[in-house]
């Protein structure tokens, strides 16, 4: 679901990221008094950026030969509320644009737009319809697998719209070649059929264990004392099970074939003669910013390809740890 760079039109990519600036400013201010109200929020973010990041890396393949993942949106929102969810999968997206190269820096509003605002909120506002009505579990699967989906759908729109906004004077595509009827049926495929329920089993899975474990840190929980000891607990299982995640990211790279939607230049040519739709790049996109980033596709040079995916998933817990660090001390000095 990362779109890259120059599938988009700069104008669509403005638009997006117009859509998502305030949307992120407002949810700046609410977790800066969710803060005050409650300062287990701020190591939480860093634990959840963790978490949403590592469930990005683990591939699923889909019939047909492409690959889907999970977001986690869903799960954060429910653990720290959706705002500060937002700014969470904020993060992560911005460390795998710059970093590893996944997703594009001029496509960043729209996989922001997508992941950190339609889907937690979209998941939080169904769960929570479920919760008033005393089913909790149902509104956890029913969130993250429809919330998901919408991010999905966004997506779907977003890249189908392209040969209608962006086209030159022979009505050839710039950018993304696929039209609506192709491009919302394969985003949906893959998410209703197997990302949905990868995302949906996972974060029912965290829910019930945090419910076992500390249920007063859920966001909806009544606003009892929150006993530290309990806190200090449950943040270090959550780091345990990062760690068993980063152990076990290799996995991801079983999924063989490549997203919708997310081709290289090579892989879309050959993708577009497949279809009878071309031979050679959309203008748009063969002109387009070329961003090398540091980690290409999680990979670090002269390392072996498994080594390398943990290395980055390490590298970017420990970026997300010291964030954490540094604004729980901002708090700490000012209070």
């Amino acid at each position: 679901m990362h779109i890259p760079d120059n599938y988009l039109s700069p104008r669509t990519c403005a638009v997006l990221a117009a859509a998502a600036i305030p949307v992120i400013g407002l949810a700046l201010k609410k977790v800066k008094y969710q803060v005050t109200e409650k300062k287990e929020t701020v190591p939480m973010l860093g634990i959840s950026a963790s978490l949403s990041f590592l469930m990005m890396m683990f591939n699923v393949p889909i019939p047909g030969g492409t690959t889907a993942h999970a977001v986690g949106a869903t799960l954060l929102a429910i653990l720290i509320g959706p705002y500060a969810a937002s700014l969470a999968v904020t993060i992560a997206l911005i460390m795998q644009a710059f970093l590893f190269g996944d997703g594009g820096i001029l496509a960043l509003g729209a996989n922001i737009f997508n992941m950190a605002i339609i889907m937690p909120f979209v998941g939080y506002g169904l769960y929570r319809l479920f919760q008033k009505a005393h089913h909790p579990k149902v509104g956890v699967v029913v969130g993250a697998y429809l919330g998901i989906n919408a991010a999905a759908l966004m997506a779907g729109i977003e890249l189908g719209l392209q040969p209608l906004v962006a086209h030159n004077a022979a009505g050839q595509p710039m950018y993304a070649p696929y039209p609506l009827h192709i491009a919302i049926p394969a985003m949906l495929f893959a998410h209703l059929l197997v990302a949905g329920w990868v995302e949906a089993g996972f974060t029912l899975a965290v829910y019930q264990f945090i419910c076992r474990a500390a249920p007063n840190e859920l966001f909806v929980a009544p606003r009892q004392t929150v006993d530290p000891q309990t806190s200090r607990r449950l943040h270090h299982a959550l780091y345990s099970f990062i760690g068993l995640l980063t152990i076990l990211s290799p996995i991801g790279l079983l999924a063989s074939g490549t997203a919708w939607g997310e081709w290289s230049a090579s892989e879309l040519v050959a993708q577009l003669k497949h279809d009878h739709l071309g031979h050679s790049l959309p203008s748009g996109m063969a002109h387009g910013l070329n961003f090398n980033a540091l980690f290409s596709d999680y990979t670090v040079a002269g390392v072996p390809l498994s080594l390398g995916y943990i290395l980055s998933a390490v590298t970017a817990v420990i970026v997300f740890y010291l964030i954490g660090k540094l604004v729980m001390n901002h708090y700490s000095t000012q209070s």
